[in-house]
C-alpha cells in the first residue's frame, strides 16, 4: 500500500501476483481501511511498517511535524495491533518495523524524526519481549538503517552531495540485510559495518554527553 494508486498500479504490473491499496497513513481513514485489509487477510505472513517522512528545521519552526508523529507512531500502533491479532493465534508471521540508525541520536534540527524512530525501536522491543513471554514464535524487528538511495532525501529536499559516499546505502542491500536477519530472528539490524560501529559507540555513550554533542550540533547550525 502507499498513497499514490499510479505508482502502485505500475509496481504490480511487474510482480507475479499482488494486490494493492491506496491510503494515505497519516491519515484516519486512511489507518482504518490499511487495517481492516489485514485483518480480512488471516494468513497474512509479513507486516512491514516503512511509511516514512523527514524534515528539516527546528521543531517549533518546521512543517509536518504532528504528521510525522501519527505516521510514525499512531499508524505502527494500528497496523502492528491489527497483524498481530491474526498471526499470535496462528504462530505464524513477522513484524518488520523501519526505524533508523537516527534512532540512537538526539538530532537538533530533527528532533521528531529522532525520536519517532526511537519510538519505534523501543517499541520493537517490547513486543518480541512480550512475545517471547507467552513462548510464540512471531518475530518483530527494528530494522535501522542509514542514509540510503530512495525517493526519502529527494522529497526532503535534502542535497545528497553533504554526505560522504561512503555513508550511503542500496536500498537492496538493506533489504537483504532485513530478511536474512529475520531468519536468524535478530530483534535490532543495523546493515552497514560503518552504522552499525556508530550506534555501538553511540548507545555507550552518557545521556549528558550525548546532549552536549546535540547543543554543539545545534550552534553550529545557527552560525550556517
Amino acid at each position: 500500500m502507499a498513497r499514490r494508486a499510479d505508482r502502485l498500479a505500475e509496481l504490480a504490473a511487474s510482480l507475479p501476483s499482488a494486490e494493492i491499496l491506496a491510503a494515505d497513513l497519516a491519515d484516519d481513514s486512511g489507518v482504518a481501511a490499511v487495517a481492516d485489509r489485514i485483518r480480512a487477510t488471516q494468513d497474512l505472513e509479513l507486516l512491514v511498517n516503512n511509511a516514512g517522512f523527514g524534515t528539516k528545521g527546528r521543531f517549533w519552526e518546521a512543517e509536518g511535524q504532528e504528521t510525522m508523529h501519527r505516521l510514525h507512531v499512531l499508524a505502527t500502533v494500528s497496523l502492528t495491533r491489527a497483524a498481530l491479532a491474526a498471526m499470535v493465534p496462528r504462530r505464524r508471521g513477522a513484524v518488520i518495523n523501519v526505524a533508523s540508525v537516527a534512532a540512537f541520536t538526539m538530532g537538533v534540527g530533527n528532533v521528531s524524526y529522532c525520536s519517532t524512530k526511537a519510538w519505534m525501536a523501543v517499541f520493537s522491543e517490547g513486543l518480541a519481549a512480550e512475545l517471547a513471554s507467552i513462548g510464540s514464535p512471531v518475530r518483530v524487528q527494528a530494522l535501522c538503517p542509514g542514509y540510503t538511495y530512495t525517493e526519502f532525501h529527494d522529497v526532503m529536499g535534502a542535497d545528497r552531495s553533504t554526505v560522504p559516499a561512503r555513508f550511503w546505502l542500496d536500498a537492496e542491500f538493506v533489504v537483504r540485510e532485513s530478511l536474512d536477519a529475520l531468519e536468524r530472528g535478530t530483534l535490532f539490524v543495523i546493515p552497514g559495518a560503518i552504522y552499525r560501529w556508530t550506534a555501538r559507540v553511540l548507545r555507550l555513550l552518557p545521556s549528558g554527553l550525548r546532549r552536549r554533542l546535540a547543543i554543539a550540533n545545534g550552534r553550529r547550525m545557527k552560525r550556517a
